[in-house]
């Protein structure tokens, strides 16, 4: 008992916080805030949130480790999302309108995931392992529809005739959503069905070698699924409260407009980032794969039918055109990636090239 009350300290943790920020201290996110108010709140919320999508992870290696990929890293995407779009609907629904952030935000973690994360992750396993081998037919799936729903809802509205700005009408929102939701959809059923095989390390055959990382420790699927939840009941309950705090300091400080959709990436991406690492280092580079590419579409697919749901039903101006500058990085990230995974085999150097890209959108966020 002692044992697992360590083990679960962040769940504990996150619903003490919970419990305050709703209860005794539930008035201090009702106005203004001093910077060293601002800053204590804001550091609380953020760390605990931090250990709660550690948490998280750590529940989703546990089942992956149980039930094999592609379900493991699949649930682990899902987990994590689930505290983005929490997040960026709580922005949405309270403060200021700020019609780009889920925009933003959708962005950010591509730039984060696709540059940032999959170059670390080139990086660490070429070093470790000069080159490594991937399943080409999953990389193919993963880029095929996230390279169709990225330019669908991130491009397309720059280009559209119904509204004066890169936003969609009710009847487009309407139908963007339906598609994206069942090309995603569809995408799953190919990953955890039809065919599994090819989100699997090539050359394993049974569950006890299908390139993922063994974790010691591992109780009953249904403990670790009752706690993933648990643990994220917390997490997007304190994500309106931090909502509150990044609508303000952005407000109040003028920071870059994109700089809350970083914040956001940041948070949700880091307990994957290590993961992918770790993965990469372990010389599974499919599991990485499938973090890094599964988060990236994951964000599209889920969050863009949200963002337009509570656009449309909360009156709530959106736009998801990107910038002429955001656009161009995109499509030179997208071109990148399918080179990159393009083969069977990676590489240090095509690390690095994608590293590259990811140090000029951070250079660009605040010297556009």
């Amino acid at each position: 008992m002692l044992k697992t009350v360590r083990t679960e300290i962040a769940l504990i943790l996150g619903l003490i916080v919970t419990g305050l920020a709703y209860g005794p201290v539930a008035g201090l996110f009702a106005g203004s805030f001093t910077v060293p108010l601002f800053s204590i709140l804001f550091a609380v919320l953020f760390c605990v949130m931090l250990l709660l999508s550690f948490s998280a992870v750590r529940h989703a290696d546990h089942l992956a480790a149980l039930l094999g990929e592609p379900y493991g890293t699949l649930i682990l995407t899902i987990a994590v999302i689930t505290i983005e779009v929490a997040l960026i609907s709580a922005i949405m629904l309270s403060g200021e309108a700020n019609p780009a952030l889920a925009r933003d935000t959708m962005m950010a973690v591509l730039m984060i995931v696709l540059n940032g994360v999959v170059g670390l992750v080139l990086v660490v396993g070429g070093f470790y392992h000069r080159e490594q081998a991937f399943n080409l037919q999953g990389a193919r799936a993963f880029l095929t529809v996230l390279v169709t729903l990225a330019t669908m809802t991130l491009i397309l509205p720059n280009f559209t005739q119904s509204t004066p700005d890169p936003s969609l009408n009710r009847i487009q929102s309407e139908w963007f959503a339906l598609i994206t939701i069942a090309l995603y959809v569809t995408f799953l059923a190919i990953q955890t069905m039809r065919h599994r095989s090819f989100f699997v390390q090539p050359g394993s055959e049974q569950d006890d070698d299908d390139g993922h990382h063994h974790v010691t420790g591992s109780r009953s699927v249904g403990f670790h699924s009752i706690l993933l939840v648990l643990t994220l009941v917390p997490a997007v309950l304190l994500s309106k409260k931090l909502a509150v705090l990044l609508d303000f300091g952005v407000g109040t400080w003028h920071l870059p407009a994109a700089i809350a959709g970083v914040i956001i990436a940041c948070l949700v991406l880091a307990p994957e980032a290590l993961a992918a690492l770790a993965s990469a280092r372990q010389n599974f580079l499919q599991r990485a794969v499938n973090i890094c590419l599964g988060s990236a579409l994951a964000t599209i697919g889920l969050t863009v039918p949200a963002a337009l749901a509570i656009s449309i039903y909360a009156n709530q101006p959106l736009e998801l055109g990107l910038s002429d500058t955001d656009m161009t990085l995109l499509i030179l990230t997208m071109f990148v990636s399918g080179l990159t995974f393009g083969g069977v085999r990676t590489n240090m150097l095509q690390g690095a090239v994608h590293l590259v890209i990811f140090f000029v959108y951070v250079v660009l966020i605040f010297n556009p």
